[in-house]
């Protein structure tokens, strides 16, 4: 089997990603009946590569090959020769020569895509700058566990256009819904991405318009990491774009909320949100496991009929 790589979600077809999505059910629900009984990576090692901090993440991709039978390395760039120069394309063809899959959270997605291409072993995308297509795995599983497909299905974006935002765009394109995106001025996501979505994506103003009869809401921190130092401004900027329980109280009456995490209770969500039962972060957050195993058995083994 070829080389496959997931650096964004347009790198898996829309039949390929509906397949990931009801496997990683499948596999939830075995390992709650059953335990992790499903070993298939023995002697299976994953290296992952960490620019950025991690909690969900580093855990989620550890848990699951440790489950499966596998092992998994962490890197940091103290601990590698990337931090002291070696070319991206060297250490790529090295890991490739070890290891049985690389996972690499980073701030370049220039640089993860180079990585790819000089690897021969599967290069998931577990965070860039640009895009975060692991966590919508999880999120749309979160929703067709709740409500089925999503399909025809409208979800708002409220906040800042990064590297969610642009991975919810690449989502409406693969899973065939509708998507609002409500940011103020100045903080749109990129254009490009948001043109080849075509009319599955329309750009708003008001969060409550955005909001109106809506079947999904989800946000992220106003400044994200390598942002921090934008945090006062970005408050001005985006005051009045806050998720609470009022502006929930807008969309569909089986509306559920989605937060990648981690938030910032009191900034881009009101103190209280988390605790609303149509608040459904911690099931999106466990749901990283379930969907990422299927992600790695895929790349590594294919489509499981069972």
């Amino acid at each position: 089997m070829a080389t496959r790589h997931f650096l964004t979600l347009l790198d898996l077809s829309s039949d390929e990603l509906a397949y990931l999505i009801q496997r990683a059910i499948t596999i939830k629900n075995g390992l709650k009946t059953h335990g992790p009984t499903y070993t298939p990576f023995s002697n299976r090692t994953l290296a992952m590569i960490f620019e950025k901090s991690s909690t969900r993440t580093r855990v989620s991709f550890e848990t699951a090959m440790a489950q499966f039978g596998g092992h998994a390395l962490f890197l940091s760039p103290r601990d590698t020769q990337l931090g002291r120069g070696e070319p991206i394309g060297d250490t790529a063809r090295v890991l490739s020569e070890m290891v049985d899959a690389v996972m690499i959270r980073t701030f370049s997605h220039d640089d993860l895509h180079a990585f790819a291409t000089a690897s021969e072993v599967p290069v998931i995308n577990a965070l860039t700058d640009d895009y975060h297509p692991c966590q919508l795995l999880a999120d749309v599983m979160t929703w067709a566990e709740r409500h089925g497909n999503i399909r025809g299905r409208t979800a708002v974006w409220i906040g800042d256009g990064n590297n969610m935002c642009h991975s919810w765009i690449n989502a409406a394109r693969q899973f065939d819904f509708n998507l609002r995106i409500c940011c103020p001025e100045g903080y749109d996501p990129d254009s490009a991405i948001t043109a080849a979505a075509g009319d599955r994506v329309t750009i708003l103003r008001d969060p409550q318009a955005a909001v109106d009869g809506a079947d999904l809401v989800t946000t992220d921190v106003w400044a994200s990491m390598g942002q921090e130092e934008e945090q006062a401004r970005r408050e001005t900027d985006f005051k009045g774009f806050q998720v609470t329980e009022a502006l929930l109280d807008r969309a569909s009456n089986d509306a559920i909320f989605l937060h990648c995490l981690p938030a910032h209770r009191g900034e881009e969500i009101s103190e209280t949100l988390l605790d609303d039962p149509r608040a459904v972060v911690w099931q999106e957050a466990g749901n990283r496991l379930h969907a990422q195993k299927a992600l790695l058995e895929f790349l590594l083994l294919g489509r499981i009929e069972h």
